[in-house]
């Protein structure tokens, strides 16, 4: 039994960790990191210079040209909501030939211009001896830590890529972070972080392993909908504790595409959710009581996991694809409600105590006001959802919520 303490400890710290990473305001803060390469500076100032014969090292530009006076557009090898390379008008300030540049970006064919309002990146290349020391810089306007960490390992990777590339002339894609094992072994770590709620047993051990598969199921659904959405890549990321995320190969297109990639995590889980019911009702009625119990395990887990994602919160599931699908404030607003009632509802004849479900509300609107507005504004409007899609994407909604709400009932009165 995990206790209340425990779990009012457990909301509480990823409450914190929330704020902290996509809430406190960190007003503006610089990056600086460098790394000494052995190899000629004028061959890393061709690299680093936007408009440079090596401006292509990495892949990431595909060409560049001069725009004028102390700008240049640059067309990244990133798809774009099109399928085109996105394309940055940037201005190049502070340059020392050889030795230094500022870049600022001005406008971006994917992102809306106030993302790089307070954007900055300074380049300096300082001889020593036979090496090269390669100082970088980015300062920029932070809200939440989450994208400070990410620049900061970002830029430590490119620092490490371009001294590989510079001392050996070799380029290798890709990273330790996002290889399958480096996921695997986050996968590993986060069922272990969560085996002492559920018991230091082979119990509780079953328990965190149950989880983390549905996470990964999950996230597996949100994957399936970037490829049918037409994403070349798609990838997922293990974050022990906090979850997962699937992330698709461009920006979205439509405000369908956004509701149908949001729905299908707890979507695709719901086709497995019926399936383990009846293979524990099937197991038990052969006479295999453990298997029965862990199908009806994994089916609870993943019911109440799915339909937990589809509360209203602004940045679950739920939240994102009423969003999509309600056309004003006040239907948004009705839906919101409607369903968090319905939740509680669930939770309610499962036999969760009022208090509890009480907490669990607060809990989802501190969450929701917490990552309200937390988004990347996009360059142009989505486009825009028809009637018949809200129509069918409400319907998929309902279903969903539903059979999880289902799975959730089924689970207690069999594990009861």
């Amino acid at each position: 039994m995990v206790s209340p303490f425990l779990t009012l400890g457990l909301v509480a710290g990823n409450l914190g960790l929330i704020f902290l990473l996509m809430t406190v305001q960190l007003g503006s803060r610089t990056v600086k990191l460098s790394r000494l390469v052995a190899a000629d500076r004028m061959r890393l100032w061709q690299a680093k210079w936007p408009l440079g014969a090596h401006a292509g090292w990495s892949g990431e530009i595909v060409s560049a040209t001069s725009d004028g006076e102390g700008a240049a557009r640059v067309f990244l090898s990133w798809e774009g909501r099109d399928g085109l390379p996105i394309e940055r008008k940037i201005v190049l300030e502070d340059v020392s030939e050889g030795r230094r540049f500022a870049m600022r970006v001005i406008d971006d064919t994917s992102l809306d211009p106030s993302f790089w309002s307070h954007y900055r990146e300074t380049t300096e290349l300082i001889r020593e001896g036979d090496f090269t020391r390669v100082v970088v810089s980015q300062t920029d306007r932070y809200r939440g830590v989450a994208f400070l960490i990410f620049r900061y390992f970002a830029m430590r990777r490119e620092l490490a890529k371009l001294k590989v590339w510079g001392e050996s002339g070799r380029y290798r894609a890709g990273g330790w972070f996002e290889h399958p094992l480096s996921q695997v072994g986050f996968a590993v770590v986060s069922a272990l972080i969560l085996w002492p709620l559920f018991g230091l047993n082979i119990g509780g051990f079953a328990l965190a392993a149950t989880l983390t598969s549905v996470v990964a199921l999950h996230e597996l659904g949100h994957m399936t909908a970037f490829r049918m959405m037409g994403h070349k890549r798609t990838r997922m990321i293990f974050i022990p504790l906090l979850g997962g995320i699937a992330i698709g190969g461009r920006p979205y297109d439509s405000h369908f595409e956004v509701a149908f990639v949001a729905l299908m995590g707890a979507g695709f889980s719901a086709l497995f959710v019926p399936a383990a019911m009846l293979g524990s009702e099937f197991a038990g009625a052969e006479g295999h009581r453990l298997a029965a119990a862990l199908l009806a395990t994994f089916a609870g887990c993943a019911a109440l996991f799915n339909i937990a994602n589809l509360v209203p919160v602004w940045k679950f599931d739920g939240g994102q694809v009423l969003r999509q699908i309600c056309p004003t404030p006040w239907v948004l607003a009705s839906c919101s409600f409607l369903i968090l009632a319905a939740f509680l509802g669930v939770g309610w004849r499962a036999g969760f105590e009022p208090g509890f479900l009480l907490v669990a509300a607060a809990v989802f609107i501190v969450l929701s006001l917490l990552t309200m507005g937390s988004g990347v504004k996009p360059r142009h409007e989505l486009k825009p959802i028809g009637t018949f899609d809200r129509v069918a994407i409400g319907g998929a909604l309902l279903a969903v919520f539903v059979i999880h709400g289902c799975g959730v009932l089924w689970a207690v009165s069999k594990l009861a």
